[in-house]
Order: C-alpha cells, then sequence, then structure tokens
C-alpha cells in the first residue's frame, strides 16, 4: 500500500475520536489547515486535485471537530468559516485603496483597431498586450494584510462599495490566506493589498437555481450575472453559500505592492497565491494575435461553463500603464472588445395577438424556447403587422433570435431555405381577438385598434394598470384578484374599486377548489390588506392619478407634465386643446387624446365617480414645489431597489428630485447622472457599474432631498 493511500485512509477516521486523542490539538489545527488550503489551491487554482473528494471532505470534518473542542484556537480565515454570522440590515461603506474604474468599449474590430492605434501612437510602435475573458459577473475588491483576508467589497460606484466579507468567505475557490510561496512577489509583505476580480454563477449552477426556484414557485434569475450580485448581496451567508459562486481574478489596486512590473506576471502570481485565474489568457505582441484571439473568444462562448461578453485586452507593462493614464472614467490603457450580439435559431410556432389596455393590438411571437445571452427565450414582440410583413416571418419559420442590447428578445427574420411549402403570410385579425369586435387602423399609424369600450382585455389591462406599483399602487391587487373580480361583473372600471368592501373581497371566489371539493375563497386577511391598500391610494399624487386612467400617449412624465400646468381636474378638463399643447413635452397628438379623453361621456362618468369616493383630484402641493431651488436642474437620476430606511416609494423619491429640477429616468445610460441602489437594488445597478455611473445609497439620497445638492465627490 502507498503512502499516499495510507494518508487517505487516515483521514478517513472518525472526525471526532482524533479529535478527543490527538496529543497536540492546535498543532494539528494548523497542519490540517495547511492541507486543506494546499488541496484547495490543487483543486481550484491548478485543476489538479490529489485526493478524493471524499479524503477532502474528511479533512474539513476532522478539523471542524478539533476547533469545535477548542475554540481557543478560532482563526477567522480557517477554511472551516466559509459561513460566518449574519449580515445587517444594510452593509456597510467599504472605501477602495483606489478608484474601480469602468472599460471603455470596442463594438467592432475597427474600433479596436483605433485603440490599437492609439496605443501604437503613444509609444512609437506595438507593445506587448494581455489579452483575457470579459467575464460577466459582478466586480469584487479583496483585501489581504499579512496574507490573510480582511474584507471583501462590491465594486459600488468605484470609490466606495459595500461590505460583503461575509459572504466573499464561503466562496469556494477564494483562497482565505494567500500560499507562504506567493508571498515573496511582494514588494513589502506586510503591506495590505488589494487584489479585484470578478464573482461569477458557473451556467450549470444557474440552470440549477432557477430550476429550484421555478420548482418553488419563485420568479427565476434573469441571467447568471444577475444571480451571482444578487447572490453576493444575500444577508445570510449560508444562502450565498447555497449558490455556488466562483471567481477570477485578474487585477490589483497598486500595482506597487507587487515586486514585478506587467500585467501578465500578475496574472501568474494570483495563480501561485492561491486564486482562480482563467486560463484563456494570452500574451500579445501583434494585433493579429490580438484579433486571432478575440475571434477564439467568440467561437467558443457556448461552450465555456460560464457567461462571458467580450475580450479585454490591457497593455502588459504597468510603467506604460501610468504614462497612458486615465480619462474621468477609464483607463486609456485597457479596452473591452465587445461580442457582437449573440443570434440563435428556433422555430416560430405561433403568432398570437395581445390586447393592450389602450386597445391597441400587437402580435407576439410564440417560439420553442431558446438561450440567448444568458436566459432562455420563447416570447418576442412582432411590434405591428407592418413589422411581420417587412420581416416576412410565418408560422412554422426557422427564425433567427437576438436579444437587442444583450435585454430585449428581437425575431431578426426567417431562415428562409428551411421555410415549410404551406407556411402563409400572416396578417392582423379583422376581429378583436379578446371580445370579437372590428379593429381599426387609423390613418397614418402602423398600429390596430379594438374601439369597444367594453373589451374583457382592455378592462382587465386598464383596471391592472390603475392599481399597478408606478399608478396608485394598490398593493396586493394582482392580476389573479382582478380578473376574477372582473369575471364576476364586480370590476368594470377604476372607479369600482372604491366600493368594494371587506366582506364581499374575502368571499371572492377564486375558481379552485380545495382538496375536499370546496371553493376556495380569498379570505378575510388578504381582504382586509386589500382594502386598505385601496383606501391608501385615495391619496396618491394627482399626476399617479392622471397617468392611473391611461389616457393614451400619457405615460408618468407626461402626466406629470399636465399636472404640474393644471394641479386640478377642474382645471384640466377647462383646458382647450391649444391650451394643452402648449404644455413642454406635450404637443399636439397628445393634447389631441388628454382633450379628447376628458369628453368622453363614460370617462367624464369615471372621474366623477373618482371624485366621489374620496380620490385625490389636485395637486396641493404643486405651487409650493415650484417654488423650490432648481439646485439639481441638469442631473438625471435612476431609481432602483426598495427604499427601506425611509419607506418611500421610488415614485416619491422620484418626485422630491423632480421638484428640484432633476430629471428621474427608468434607464440607465452613460448620460445617468446618478443612480439611486435601496435594497435588493437589480440590473439597473449592475448597469450602473458596467457604465461607470456614479451609485448613491439611501442615506445619499435622503440627504440629497434634505440639502437640494448632488455629491461633489462623485
Amino acid at each position: 500500500m502507498s503512502d499516499e493511500t495510507m494518508n487517505e485512509q487516515a483521514s478517513l477516521l472518525d472526525a471526532q475520536t482524533l479529535a478527543e486523542t490527538v496529543a497536540d490539538p492546535g498543532k494539528r489545527i494548523e497542519e490540517l489547515r495547511r492541507e486543506i488550503e494546499h488541496n484547495s489551491y490543487l483543486y481550484y487554482a491548478k485543476d489538479a486535485p490529489a485526493i478524493s473528494d471524499a479524503a477532502f471532505d474528511s479533512l474539513v470534518h476532522e478539523l471542524r471537530a478539533l476547533e469545535a473542542a477548542h475554540p481557543e484556537f478560532y482563526d477567522p480565515n480557517s477554511p472551516t468559516q466559509r459561513v460566518g454570522g449574519y449580515v445587517g440590515e444594510q452593509f456597510a461603506p467599504i472605501q477602495h485603496e483606489s478608484r474601480m474604474y469602468s472599460l471603455d468599449d470596442a463594438m467592432d474590430a475597427s474600433e479596436l483597431d483605433a485603440w490599437l492605434d492609439r496605443v501604437e501612437e503613444a509609444f512609437g510602435g506595438m507593445v506587448d498586450v494581455v489579452c483575457e475573458l470579459k467575464i460577466d459577473g459582478s466586480s469584487i475588491a479583496l483585501t489581504y494584510q499579512d496574507g490573510n483576508l480582511m474584507r471583501g467589497a462590491t465594486r459600488g460606484d468605484g470609490t466606495t462599495g459595500e461590505d460583503v466579507t461575509a459572504n466573499i468567505r464561503t466562496v469556494k475557490n477564494l483562497p482565505l490566506r494567500l500560499r507562504p510561496d506567493a508571498m515573496g512577489g511582494l514588494s513589502d509583505p506586510s503591506r495590505a493589498i488589494e487584489l479585484r476580480g470578478e464573482v461569477y454563477m458557473p451556467k450549470s449552477s444557474f440552470e440549477s437555481l432557477n430550476r429550484a426556484a421555478e420548482a418553488n414557485g419563485k420568479q427565476p434569475f434573469a441571467n447568471p450575472r444577475n444571480a451571482a450580485a444578487g447572490s453576493l448581496r444575500q444577508k445570510d451567508p449560508a444562502i450565498t453559500a447555497s449558490r455556488d459562486l466562483s471567481t477570477f481574478l485578474y487585477a490589483i489596486a497598486d500595482e506597487r505592492a507587487l515586486a514585478f512590473g506587467t500585467q501578465w506576471e500578475l496574472l501568474q502570481w494570483l495563480g501561485e497565491a492561491g486564486f482562480h485565474v482563467n486560463p484563456d489568457v494570452q500574451l500579445c505582441t501583434t494585433r493579429d494575435e490580438v484579433h486571432a484571439f478575440c475571434q477564439r473568444a467568440i467561437e467558443r462562448r457556448d461552450s465555456l461553463p460560464y457567461e462571458i461578453d467580450g475580450v479585454v485586452v490591457k497593455v502588459n507593462s504597468f510603467a506604460r500603464q501610468r504614462e497612458m493614464g486615465y480619462t474621468a472614467r477609464a483607463p486609456r490603457w485597457a479596452i473591452a472588445f465587445k461580442f457582437p450580439p449573440e443570434e440563435k435559431t428556433t422555430l416560430l410556432r405561433d403568432i398570437t395577438v395581445q390586447v393592450g389596455r389602450t386597445g391597441k393590438l400587437t402580435p407576439v411571437a410564440e417560439m420553442d424556447p431558446v438561450r440567448v445571452a444568458g436566459s432562455t427565450v420563447a416570447r418576442a414582440t412582432l411590434h405591428n403587422e407592418d413589422e411581420v410583413r417587412r420581416k416576412d416571418v410565418r408560422v412554422g419559420d426557422t427564425v433567427i433570435v437576438r436579444k437587442a442590447g444583450d435585454v430585449i428578445p428581437e425575431v431578426l427574420g426567417p431562415v428562409e431555405s428551411l421555410r415549410p411549402a404551406d407556411a402563409q403570410p400572416w396578417s392582423m385579425p379583422a376581429t378583436c381577438p379578446s371580445c370579437g369586435s372590428p379593429v381599426i387602423r387609423e390613418e397614418g399609424e402602423a398600429d390596430y385598434r379594438c374601439i369597444s369600450i367594453d373589451c374583457p382585455a382592455q378592462a382587465l389591462e386598464r383596471l391592472l394598470h390603475w392599481a399597478s406599483r408606478g399608478a396608485m399602487d394598490i398593493d396586493g391587487m394582482g392580476e389573479e384578484i382582478v380578473a376574477r373580480l372582473v369575471e364576476s361583473g364586480r370590476l368594470t372600471d377604476v372607479a369600482d374599486y372604491y366600493t368594494l368592501d371587506e366582506t364581499e373581497l374575502s368571499m371572492l371566489d377564486m375558481g379552485r377548489v380545495n382538496k375536499d371539493g370546496e371553493a376556495i375563497r380569498l379570505g378575510k386577511t388578504v381582504a382586509a390588506k386589500l382594502v386598505e391598500a385601496i383606501d391608501g391610494s385615495r391619496t396618491r399624487p394627482f399626476a399617479r392619478v392622471l397617468f392611473g386612467l391611461g389616457m393614451r400617449h400619457v405615460g408618468k412624465t407626461t402626466a406629470e407634465a399636465l399636472a404640474a400646468s393644471y394641479p386640478t381636474i377642474d382645471a384640466l378638463r377647462d383646458a382647450s386643446e391649444e391650451d394643452l399643447a402648449s404644455v413642454e413635452g406635450i404637443g399636439p397628438k397628445i393634447a389631441r387624446s388628454v382633450y379628447l379623453f376628458l369628453r368622453t361621456p363614460d370617462n367624464a362618468a369615471v372621474i366623477d365617480r373618482l371624485r366621489a369616493r374620496g380620490v385625490n383630484l389636485e395637486d396641493e402641493g404643486a405651487a409650493a414645489e415650484e417654488q423650490l431651488p432648481q439646485t439639481l436642474a441638469g442631473l438625471t437620476f435612476v431609481l432602483t431597489g426598495t427604499l427601506v430606511q425611509s419607506g418611500m416609494t421610488r415614485d416619491e423619491a422620484g418626485a422630491h428630485l423632480k421638484a428640484r429640477g432633476a430629471k428621474v429616468s427608468g434607464s440607465v445610460s452613460k448620460k445617468t447622472s446618478f443612480v439611486v441602489a435601496g435594497e435588493s437594488a437589480g440590473s439597473k445597478y449592475d448597469k450602473a457599474i458596467s457604465l461607470g455611473v456614479p451609485v448613491l445609497d439611501e442615506n445619499d439620497l435622503l440627504r440629497i432631498i434634505e440639502t437640494g445638492e448632488a455629491p461633489e465627490d462623485r
């Protein structure tokens, strides 16, 4: 029997017995820690495990038993401390050693060449560059002191991140201590260093996570990047530990902490130190090599076990990096070559028609599910009949699908060579699929509309819109309940909400039966909450009432403009088309829509009933708000997540910002001034990070609202 086999068998002895019998527990604990760390290094960093998973697990069990028996040897960086204690309500801020910059994008080969031209111009010729895969995950900054992991922080706004130390410790391939052999690569081993990389979720783990979510009736994650970011910001580290996160390290905050001078050497050192370093890297000396690396990355994208969205190209020499310097948002010495949008083919099974709350008929492609850019796509809007004909897509076609901006599913067109012989051109139906009424297409418009005021699809959509978060925010009034109320004849228009009482809601038949065959009712508890939410909605701002009415062409911004100019419903009713059209941002088309809506007898009757039921139809604070100094004029804010500390909705917070002259947008772009991230911030937070847009927390928001001044140092 070999020594290796004997050692492995020995490690399988009962952990508790070893804990009770070991002569020098402190020495044994340290030996086990070193052995576990070494085998973790071989497994994760070198992909060359030396012992079986069972033997490794037994070492961990023995160490855990010894540490439990001898708490005096506790060490937060022990391999057993992968799951820490409960994280507080909010993550503490951590200031980065230096700013974590975003990268400028090269959207095609010509833009990549333009950057290479600038590099050559700076140094009088081509210099060595390093090509690395751009991992689609969440950026992380890790601080090590004396070789031990001290802190982990999210990127945040690039200057200050969130303390996620307890969570990052749960990531199995992240060393809690640097390997001793690597300490010689530091210019001063006693100095704290901040290393940087990406936390990601492997594709297989993402698929397993979403299968479990769907099995439990929960909303699946949109893509692995969002799943990784959300997992990293969990309050309970045990949840993070269960998510099977992984890391790739690739950068350091201050290269002067290293005893060498290139990015290529940094990657080698990171691997020696115990980190998981992406093996798909290349030191390139010509632009042809750079192009070839990018092409190989595109070709291998689908086969990789993790998501990538491009290639990062960096000048290799740290000295030359310093010479090229930075712009306001990005290093000049690096570029992110972004992949072209991923395209897939799938079968178009049907083209259905969706009826919106304004009666608009929208054709929708119903396809065999296909995975595109990190998520599964089965439906995509075809916009209108003209667009269907322009693309000439037919039921039965094999169609090409992509995500516009890697977000919105889009059908590009058919693969005509695969078209069935009997495939017929598609036309909009002559009658509404919801109510059977005739549909019309007004001159100069691309859309068909159902003109029936009794259309169930419109009624349901209008009622849901009124109760939605952006409108009257009747919490709990979801599609199932509204649909049952519509079917029962109890809800026909939005004013009917304010005639509902707790008793009748509690008895609402939900259209299902229990195991005894008895009808399932809504119940008293839910009914009481709904009535409370309905009552609360009576006092929503006037602008939200206007938005909730569902007037054609009137979105949130337009509704706010109307309320600002006409702060009562009576003033708005008295306004002429010309008056309305003169309001900034309105124009003749919207003015016509509002004017006709308010003068339609049925609509006027609904508004009168809303007034009689106590719904707010005036904006008493409009005049006061207009007097506030416009200190935020020219700034654009995007709000995401839940505002826990203040309890404000995002719309309420946005109203405060607008009162100071700010613009509040629903989407993040390079022109966005600030993103305000509340709890459970989602994709908008991630996009802000990727674009280098400053991110503020709720405390920052409250300070802005109080003082009227935006941060100067962001």
